[in-house]
């Protein structure tokens, strides 16, 4: 059995002596592990930093087992990784989330897409977290937990939505909440792709798509907490507000 592909590093540890056993979100195989032989040398270490663009052929004798990796590196983002701690704490939710979220070995090329431009803007602290908030969006609808923020659940009303529903991830305005607004969750204007998304407004998204992450996701995989890397993330960001 063998394939090829082009994919995102997530993870990467040692594994015996020398070896090292690494997950990668590939386009077409999706998240998948393997061994790579020598993976701790001078020359290939360096290579196998979270984040990295690598090509990458998978082996193996049978399919359901894990299998060796041959890598070539087709871009580093070692550099924008660490340009500061917001885009390192950025990558390690991304790469948490993803391991958390996504089942082993079934392709998900449309979140992949997404996921490799959102990777692209790391380093670019005034964009990427608007970015990285339409990306959770993203996986909520992936995994089918999007929310519906077109018209007001209660009115149907399309103008005037200022809250999602934690029941049904559903807009609503404030004649539609009533006396239930205090329960609702904020929908600022940048959760439907609107105005000019300061960082306040993304904070209060984050909140919201990390509400369903907790509360739908997290449920639906046996209620595993979240990873630890998104709060350490979301942390970080509000702290310059």
């Amino acid at each position: 059995m063998d394939w090829r592909d082009h994919g995102i590093l997530l993870s990467t540890r040692r594994h015996g002596e020398t070896a090292a056993i690494i997950e990668v979100f590939t386009e077409g195989h999706g998240r998948h592990a393997g061994v790579v032989r020598g993976g701790t040398s001078r020359k290939i270490a360096p290579i196998l930093q979270p984040g990295a663009q690598l090509d990458v052929t998978w082996r193996a004798r049978l399919e359901e087992h894990i299998g060796t990796f041959q890598v070539e590196p087709l871009r580093s983002r070692a550099a924008a990784a660490f340009s500061g701690r917001l885009a390192l704490a950025g990558l390690n939710s991304v790469a948490a989330l993803l391991s958390f979220a996504l089942p082993e070995r079934e392709p998900h090329p449309g979140i992949y897409r997404q996921t490799e431009q959102l990777m692209d803007l790391l380093g670019q602290d005034e964009i990427w977290p608007l970015a990285y908030l339409r990306w959770e969006l993203a996986l909520l609808e992936e995994l089918g937990f999007g929310l519906d923020l077109s018209r007001c659940a209660v009115t149907g009303a399309t103008e005037g939505l200022v809250h999602v529903s934690p029941k049904s991830g559903r807009a609503v305005t404030a004649e539609g909440a009533g006396e239930w607004a205090g329960r609702m969750l904020p929908l600022p204007p940048c959760l439907r792709g609107e105005g000019t998304a300061p960082d306040e407004e993304v904070a209060a998204g984050l909140k919201t798509t990390g509400y369903f992450l907790q509360h739908r996701v997290a449920p639906a995989l046996g209620n595993r907490p979240l990873p630890e890397a998104r709060a350490r993330f979301l942390d970080l960001f509000t702290r310059r507000l």
